[in-house]
């Protein structure tokens, strides 16, 4: 496999999908705007215009799993995204586990004294955390 330099992750759901960036030179991400989906199927044109803009030689998908492993209907859905994502764009992919990861963004945003996350894109947050927890795992 070439060398992976540029990521976009994505926080699979219903009604919106959490995007992310990262850069595994400096190992950091950003979020960005998460996009609509509607029953889970998001708009491809703009997947495809994220894909140009960005140029990611990877892409993350975080794996909804139930707290001791197994798999929940929404795992299910998140792995057909990723098959669809790789089918329609050849890239390559990677299933991370996303477990505890909205909880930990709803934790750091309440210590910021923030309460009302619908203000806040806690899907693309979720994002960045699955490629600073894959980039991690990368590091071991």
């Amino acid at each position: 496999m070439p060398t992976i330099k540029q990521a976009l992750s994505f926080d699979y759901g219903i009604k919106r999908i959490g995007v992310a960036v990262g850069q595994t030179i400096t190992g950091t991400a950003t979020a960005l705007n998460p996009l609509k989906a509607k029953d889970g199927i998001p708009n491809w044109q703009d997947i495809e215009s994220l894909i140009k803009e960005w140029q990611p030689d990877i892409l993350l998908i975080g794996l909804p799993l139930n707290m001791d492993g197994t798999e929940s209907e929404m795992s299910k859905r998140a792995r057909k995204f990723a098959n669809r994502l790789h089918g329609r764009f050849g890239k390559p992919f990677e299933m991370v586990d996303e477990r505890l990861s909205s909880e930990e963004i709803k934790y750091d945003l309440r210590d910021q004294g923030i309460h009302d996350f619908g203000a806040h894109s806690v899907d693309g947050m979720v994002a960045k955390i699955l490629f600073e927890s894959w980039i991690a795992q990368q590091a071991n």
